[in-house]
């Protein structure tokens, strides 16, 4: 019964492992830039990795915990494909050492990074412990219990969405122009675009174009900003909708997304501006933004998943175009600043990426879901 539930319905293990993945990319090679091949190494030197004289236990834990999470993902991920515990557990593993391998190699060609030995057999140990921690869970009955579970609330192939859901509020973390205002990317793709066409002689009358259009925007009117923060909170209702089944469980789905909403934006108001500001997000237009989201999503617990999947498409749009026209004001910036140069620069790079792309996910997503037939 357990093997025909997990051919059947989809595990959220192996999308979160692949975002997972580029967060240990990135935490491992930022800041991307001052690429240089080391003087007098020659290739096959730059493959021996040295064990470092020093001793910083903060490295050593950051390295072990940074890859238990992996493991027990990437375990979980194969263990849904029906794979035997201990040929996963190999296969985990085998990935972790080409993963942290490639990551520390490559090391030798950033400035300000040191490729480690240590280093390397920490993220191998971190990533058999998370891999072990899942196996016995798995044998404690956590598999077929998870199983029973998702095919109670969820339909079948609903991997990508949880995986989505999952991600959300991580995306949230990052201080946004409004509250549970993801996808402001434009930004973004102008800094990015003027930056490749600057100095080019042809792209003289683009660039000044892109120069033109950088005046900051009016400030939103408080019904758009309200209207912005409600399809924040209804947006991921309706991908949650797309995947459950109807019934009295979406209520619960609608006030764990309130619940989750309101955590992750307090605890990054609390990261940025210390725990006397950390409720300082819920202003008076915001209460009423969020309860009109909530009760919205749940007056909607009873429409087909094809229909929630078309509404969630449209309050994500519009979702997008409204952060879009949010102005950046001084303290946003300021914030910004302190994400991306101080204590945050380790996670910044996930974080930053997942509220900017987050929408456009799910919007993909729900687009292929509109095009499978069930």
């Amino acid at each position: 019964m357990v093997g025909t539930l997990r051919q059947r319905h989809s595990s959220p293990a192996l999308p979160l492992a692949l975002a997972y993945t580029a967060l240990v990319l990135y935490a491992s090679l930022y800041p991307f830039t001052g690429w240089r091949w080391p003087p007098g190494q020659p290739l096959l030197a730059l493959l021996a990795l040295p064990w470092p004289p020093w001793r910083d236990p903060f490295d050593l834990w950051a390295n072990l915990l940074g890859y238990l999470p992996w493991g027990a993902l990437v375990m979980s991920a194969r263990l849904a494909t029906g794979r035997r515990v201990g040929a996963a557990w190999l296969t985990v593993i085998l990935n972790a050492a080409m993963l942290s391998g490639v990551c520390e190699v490559t090391q030798n060609f950033l400035p300000g990074r040191h490729p480690s030995l240590k280093d390397f057999a920490m993220n191998c140990a971190g990533a058999a412990l998370g891999a072990s921690v899942a196996a016995l869970l798995r044998a404690g009955g956590a598999g077929g219990r998870w199983l029973s579970a998702h095919e109670r609330w969820f339909v079948p192939q609903s991997g990508g969405a949880l995986a989505l859901l999952a991600l959300w509020p991580v995306a949230l973390l990052f201080p946004a122009p409004l509250p549970l205002g993801l996808g402001q990317i434009g930004d973004k793709l102008h800094e990015t675009l003027s930056s490749w066409l600057d100095g080019v002689p042809w792209a003289e009358p683009l660039h000044a174009l892109l120069a033109m259009q950088a005046v900051p925007p009016n400030p939103l009117p408080p019904l758009n900003e309200g209207l912005a923060t409600a399809l924040g909170l209804f947006s991921p209702c309706m991908l949650a909708y797309a995947v459950a089944l109807p019934g009295w469980r979406r209520v619960l789905l609608v006030a764990g997304a309130m619940l989750v909403s309101l955590s992750a934006m307090t605890l990054s108001t609390l990261l940025n501006f210390g725990p006397s500001h950390a409720l300082s997000w819920l202003t008076p237009a915001t209460v009423p933004a969020l309860a009109a989201g909530a009760l919205a999503a749940a007056a909607l617990m009873a429409v087909p998943q094809r229909v929630a999947t078309g509404l969630a498409l449209l309050a994500l749009a519009g979702g997008v175009v409204l952060v879009g026209h949010a102005p950046t004001d001084p303290y946003f910036a300021q914030t910004l600043q302190a994400w991306e140069q101080g204590r945050f620069v380790h996670f910044h790079g996930m974080a930053h990426w997942l509220s900017l792309l987050w929408p456009f996910l799910a919007m993909g997503w729900l687009l292929l879901r509109l095009g499978r037939r069930d």
